[in-house]
């Protein structure tokens, strides 16, 4: 390493501190949106319960991470993820943001030790290529656990549409069986022994000591998981427990509709991978004919 390079570098750590102590001064602008949801009741119930999660000790490193991080950046540089799909896997912001310090930090240290050994081999390398590698790393890691959240959202509100399905149809037996909307769902909720139905049969447990109605709790439990299912099932209950409806047919017609719109969307996805496949077969076949006809060209051509 030359001198103009490690002075290249020592300048170049000295720029980041300094951008990093001023980015720390400037005055943060906050978003109105969250302002307004930090005022409402719900916004005030869900600061408290992070107070008291940030009073609780946990040893997870993301945790602690995700608190100081939380604490330091601003709320616009952790990206877009919605807070139904951190619901619906049952992760806390301060984890999630914990996670994407952990693997940016992880990001940092890959680079130098990836090009180490290039760099011992040709010490002609410059000192900028480990640099350019940890903070492309770095960036791209940052990212990686939004996608993972996206993706486990979206296998974990299908594993939840196909178990909430068998869950209406036991409320619907149950309701047949002479059981009162409380009592249909409390029953079906503990026929499974899968995560959907325990979060039903929690978020059930709930209702008998806060005072709402078990179609309120799905209609909640819905906005909070961002399951619009659950909102036609609280309509259907709540139809028998206000105006004692009898919801049999209606129950056992939306369990059927909801399978069948599960199967519509398999078969589409099944045709898309069907048609991803198209491409790569038709280069085989080519790929084979012209080893086929290779030889036969060249005598052809040869005699």
């Amino acid at each position: 390493m030359t001198g103009l390079q490690l002075v290249i570098a020592a300048g170049s750590l000295v720029g980041l501190g300094l951008t990093v102590l001023l980015w720390r001064w400037v005055p943060a602008e906050p978003d109105l949106g969250e302002t307004l949801n930090r005022l409402s009741p719900a916004g005030a119930r869900s600061a408290q319960a992070h107070r008291t999660r940030q009073f609780s000790r946990s040893d997870d490193v993301r945790d602690v991470l995700g608190t100081y991080g939380e604490r330091v950046l601003p709320a616009r540089v952790w990206g877009s993820v919605s807070s139904e799909d951190l619901a619906i896997l049952r992760i806390t912001p301060t984890r999630y943001y914990g996670e994407k310090l952990l693997f940016a930090f992880i990001g940092l240290l890959s680079g130098p030790m990836l090009t180490i050994v290039p760099m011992i081999a040709w010490s002609g390398i410059p000192i900028y290529v480990p640099v350019v590698a940890s903070l492309g790393l770095a960036a791209g890691l940052w990212f990686l656990p939004n996608y993972n959240v996206l993706d486990d959202a979206r296998k974990a509100r299908l594993e939840f549409s196909r178990a909430l399905g068998a869950f209406i149809d036991l409320v619907a037996l149950e309701r047949a069986a002479g059981s009162g909307p409380r009592q249909a769902m409390e029953a079906a909720a503990t026929a499974g022994d899968s995560w959907v139905f325990r979060r039903i049969s929690e978020e059930l447990a709930r209702t008998r000591w806060s005072g709402t109605t078990p179609w309120e709790a799905m209609r909640q439990l819905g906005d909070e998981f961002g399951v619009v299912e659950l909102h036609e099932l609280a309509d259907i209950v709540r139809l028998s427990g206000e105006e004692g409806a009898q919801i049999y047919g209606q129950l056992r017609a939306r369990a059927a509709s909801m399978r069948s719109a599960m199967l519509i969307e398999q078969k589409a996805e099944a045709n898309k991978v069907s048609e991803r496949m198209v491409l790569p077969t038709s280069l085989m076949v080519l790929i084979f004919l012209a080893l086929l006809l290779t030889p036969q060209m060249l005598r052809l051509l040869g005699g």
